[in-house]
């Protein structure tokens, strides 16, 4: 009776476990990390959003750490105006100061530093993205990895700066024309093999492609990123919808535009003090305010939305 007991608990336990909430839902806290993408913040918000349309509770906190040019690799070009940020320089801090349940990191985009793909760059990336999964998970924290997403030139208009391969040298400013299908793809695939490293794995890069080609279908004219570097709001919402169905949250994004708008400007201020809070050495950034200071003032951002969820 006992043995048939036992037999029938061991059944059940990893049954409960896998039907149990995803543990992304029961973080209290989920940090992101990331290059001038994620500073933007666009997609963080519409996640954020998308959370609190869909009524999740407890919803976990989310915090954007992302740092404009930062790079996990250590590298930086010659004609870039400052050494590139290294998240491993703040990755310490952020994670004692945030004490996050989770961590979200995206890297790439920066990391190839522009040329044409290189195995001496390559390493770098692998050894920085590997150190940073090592580091979250001695935080006691789970790690989810995106790949990055699309280095994408406006397809029909003549672009100059773009160089083709043998140059010398190449840039932010110039960079190799073939950089997302030479270094971006194999940085993503690779990204998408790291099931020991992380806990989930995130491709950003198939559903923005598959959008890119359906889109430009209709018309040519049509891009995620007018620079070619950083999405548009259209991109950060495609990103955010990728996560959500990561997370189980299925279909196109529910939550109505002004709920967004104002997610995103409680985003915003609690992303600058957060930023200052935890200390970087990119130059050109404007200080945040204290903690204490932009949580108080979250209360009109907090008061906003509770009334949108009213209407």
């Amino acid at each position: 009776m006992l043995r048939s007991f036992l037999l029938l608990l061991i059944a059940i336990v990893p049954a409960l476990a896998q039907n149990g909430p995803a543990f992304q839902f029961q973080a209290k806290r989920i940090v992101f990390l990331g290059d001038s993408i994620t500073h933007a913040g666009g997609y963080i918000a519409y996640l954020d959003a998308e959370l609190i349309a869909r009524g999740v509770s407890p919803r976990p906190e989310l915090i954007n750490l992302g740092l404009p040019s930062e790079t996990c690799s250590g590298l930086s070009e010659p004609r870039h105006p400052f050494p590139r940020p290294d998240v491993h320089e703040r990755l310490d801090r952020a994670l004692l100061k945030t004490k996050p349940d989770v961590v979200v990191a995206c890297y790439g985009m920066n990391d190839g530093v522009y040329y044409p793909f290189g195995e001496d760059r390559f390493e770098r990336y692998k050894e920085g993205i590997e150190k940073i999964g090592l580091k979250v998970k001695a935080a006691g924290a789970k790690l989810i990895l995106m790949t990055p997403t699309v280095f994408d030139p406006p397809p029909t208009k003549p672009n100059k700066n773009l160089l083709p391969l043998g140059e010398k040298e190449y840039s932010w400013v110039n960079p190799y024309k073939d950089y997302d299908q030479d270094v971006l793809a194999r940085y993503g695939e690779w990204i998408l093999t790291r099931t020991n490293s992380a806990d989930m794995l995130v491709d950003l890069r198939k559903p923005l492609l598959a959008a890119l080609k359906a889109k430009r279908a209709r018309d040519a004219m049509f891009v995620f990123a007018p620079d070619g570097v950083h999405i548009n709001d259209s991109g950060h919402a495609m990103v955010a919808k990728a996560i959500a169905n990561a997370w189980g949250l299925n279909g196109d994004l529910q939550a109505k535009k002004e709920l967004v708008v104002w997610v995103r400007k409680k985003q915003n201020l609690m992303h600058s003090a957060w930023l200052s809070h935890v200390g970087h050495k990119r130059p050109g950034m404007k200080a945040g305010l204290s903690l204490k200071e932009a949580k108080a003032r979250t209360v009109e951002f907090d008061k906003k939305i509770a009334e949108l969820l009213q209407d």
